[in-house]
């Protein structure tokens, strides 16, 4: 149970590291529970990923060219507790964003709380959509992969490299997708200014074609640019919800802020 903050919204080093194990216990929890499902329709699942290697095999029409196999005994064990525990993750990402974001911005007044709660409820709907296109992306990151094999030479994946191979692809969509609910908290929490923001715009945009390149594994552009160009999207969004706070909050601030130490005020 987490310990009642005073009122003045301030906490101790130890209380902010006991809240933060709190939290990540109470993520590691609901991850768990939502594993418990991914173990149980497991088969299902494990169909769904093997699709695209399934489809682009048959469109190559050497469906038995092509194909997964598990080098160790204990390798399809593990590959199950992976994908249980990646089901736990998307399914629970309502849970353990919002402990994020609790454990982000706790300093903030009820006023500004109110407004974060928005974009708390956007950060779901967001993770699953960038998790969605990459999963819609994954048949094309195979195809292209597999079109380097020659005809009549047997490609078998080894089960485990390939599943963890579209697994962090569609994880790394999922955070992507997160990155302007996550500037926009920085902003309402006084540590990223707008026009810091606006300033390193062009750091930014490289930063996420780095990022972009490294996460998607194929060697062709077309991917790359499907993950980077969302992402700068939503960059430049997050810094236009940025000036509309930065306004707001100046608007709000009381005139005798802006008074020299030596004037008096209208006080």
């Amino acid at each position: 149970m987490l310990r009642k903050r005073n009122p003045e919204g301030r906490m101790s080093l130890a209380d902010h590291l006991r809240e933060l194990r709190n939290r990540v216990m109470i993520s590691g929890g609901a991850v768990l529970a939502g594993a418990v499902v991914g173990w149980i329709y497991y088969d299902a699942i494990i169909g769904r990923l093997l699709k695209p290697l399934k489809d682009v095999a048959a469109e190559r029409g050497d469906a038995g060219l092509v194909n997964i196999n598990f080098g160790g005994m204990t390798d399809p064990f593990a590959t199950k507790i992976t994908v249980s525990l990646f089901v736990g993750v998307i399914l629970t990402s309502p849970v353990w964003l919002s402990q994020i974001w609790g454990f982000i911005v706790p300093g903030l007044t009820k006023k500004e709380k109110r407004v974060t709660r928005l974009f708390a409820a956007a950060a779901v709907p967001l993770f699953l959509a960038g998790c969605y296109a990459a999963f819609v992306m994954v048949p094309k990151a195979v195809g292209v992969l597999l079109d380097f094999t020659p005809t009549g030479v047997y490609n078998l994946q080894e089960g485990t490299a390939y599943l963890n191979f579209v697994l962090k692809f569609i994880l790394a969509f999922g955070c992507a997708f997160l990155l302007p609910v996550f500037l926009v908290a920085l902003n309402l929490a006084g540590v990223l200014p707008a026009r810091t923001l606006l300033k390193a715009w062009r750091p930014a945009v490289m930063v996420i074609f780095v990022f972009a390149a490294v996460m998607t594994p194929t060697p062709d552009a077309y991917t790359m640019i499907v993950l980077a160009l969302p992402m700068v999207v939503l960059f430049f969004a997050s810094v236009g919800l940025a000036f509309f706070f930065d306004r707001r909050r100046e608007r709000n601030k009381p005139d005798w802020l802006d008074v020299p130490d030596d004037q008096a005020s209208a006080l």
